[in-house]
């Protein structure tokens, strides 16, 4: 849990300061290409109302600021004849003068860029015909690209930067978070631990109690009670130290020496036929749509765990004379079991908390009837998530409530699905 949060953490922070960052060099790279264009098109319209081949571009008298622009002028009549050219750019080939004309000619906009060089032109009407001037662009494109490169490496180093410092400042940030959670499972861990014993002793003198035959008719409810809430509570602390082990095996992070390669099919299979007679006594039956031998990377007895849990919670809480379905199947690079029953609708609001602990969409009175602690969901994603794996549950509103468990499959050598 707290690796995840701190990845959250991370990915909030930077996700901020890249959309901060995207900003001001997207808007700095932005301005300087509307600058470059408008610079290109003042030329160009310089260079058509003065039909000048040299164009000064910014202020005239401060030689340090302006910029002495070279552009091609072309007069040209209607018939696409071209009979004057002024140029200070000597080395422009009347090959390029041509092809250049001749796509301003054809385009029916005023101004444009040539297709196949880095020109921009731009064309007016005049009494002889056309008047058209185009100026060299490559120097600005390669301006901007070199602007455009930097401001990546910029963006880039700097994410970079943000990450290292954000992953430090999180560690230091949770410390006290890490500290409490730890405190919080050791206590859970001990306090279960030390209950184990006073409730054997409470249900060993239970046992003895019952087995006495002088025992009065109330005394013995009362006895019998006592066991029952003693059986219960047994069962409470158990599931506190299987949640204070997977926690434990959280906080320590995923390891792969406890999984191996598990045949889900046939585990279900053994699980299904165990509940069977549970089904029964519940008004129900369980149907089976296993897809042979599908592996996956799981502990047997997790996953066992994992299995019975969902067959339970599904026969207990599905409509009498309904079949709960049981399916397995490989899907791509994922084993995918799922568990499904007919019975009441679940609410949209009560789907986000059905994994947390203690949580129950059933009153009080109804735990007396049906049993649990609200824990045996919360053990299973526990499970199945230090498995590697995801456990999700859906709801429709003609009663269908689904539980799927998607864990790595298998292949058939037993390595890793690919």
């Amino acid at each position: 849990m707290l690796a995840r949060l701190r990845r959250k953490l991370i990915a909030i922070t930077m996700l901020l300061v890249g959309l901060v960052l995207a900003g001001v060099l997207g808007s700095s790279l932005f301005s300087s290409a509307l600058m470059q264009r408008g610079i290109v098109t003042d030329i160009l319209e310089r260079a058509l109302s003065d039909g000048a081949a040299a164009v000064t571009v910014g202020d005239s008298s401060d030689k340090s600021t302006a910029e002495l622009m070279l552009a091609v002028v072309v007069d040209v009549t209607d018939d696409g004849v071209i009979f004057d050219r002024t140029s200070f750019v000597d080395n422009v080939e009347d090959a390029v003068v041509s092809d250049v004309v001749r796509e301003a000619l054809d385009s029916p906009d005023d101004s444009g860029r040539a297709t196949c060089y880095p020109v921009a032109w731009m064309k007016a009407h005049a009494a002889w015909g056309w008047r058209i001037a185009f100026v060299d662009t490559y120097l600005r494109g390669a301006t901007l690209r070199a602007q455009a490169l930097s401001t990546l490496t910029i963006f880039l180093v700097s994410m970079g930067a943000v990450f290292a410092i954000s992953y430090v400042l999180s560690g230091w940030a949770l410390r006290p978070v890490q500290r409490a959670w730890e405190q919080q499972r050791r206590f859970v861990s001990d306090a279960s631990h030390e209950l184990k014993t006073p409730l054997a002793v409470i249900l060993a003198n239970v046992q003895i109690l019952e087995s006495e035959d002088d025992l009065g008719e109330e005394a013995r409810g009362w006895v019998e009670r006592t066991a029952d809430e003693a059986r219960h509570m047994r069962g409470l602390v158990e599931d506190l130290l299987t949640l204070a082990r997977a926690d434990e095996q959280e906080a320590t992070g995923p390891t792969q020496s406890h999984l191996a390669s598990v045949d889900v099919t046939e585990l279900v299979s053994g699980c299904a036929l165990e509940f069977d007679a549970v089904a029964f006594e519940r008004g129900c039956e369980i149907s089976c749509d296993l897809e042979p031998r599908v592996s996956a990377s799981a502990d047997p007895e997790r996953l066992g765990r994992v299995v019975r849990t969902l067959l339970d919670n599904a026969t207990k809480y599905a409509d009498a004379g309904s079949a709960v379905s049981v399916r397995v199947a490989r899907d791509g690079r994922r084993a995918v079991l799922s568990v499904s029953n007919h019975g009441e609708t679940i609410a949209p609001e009560d789907l986000e908390h059905l994994f947390d602990r203690f949580y129950r969409t059933d009153d009080a009175r109804e735990r007396q009837e049906r049993g649990g602690f609200g824990l045996g969901l919360a053990i299973a994603k526990a499970l199945v998530e230090g498995m590697g794996g995801k456990i999700g549950a859906t709801s429709s509103t003609d009663g269908l409530t689904t539980f799927t468990v998607t864990l790595q499959a298998r292949s058939a050598g037993g390595g890793l699905a690919r």
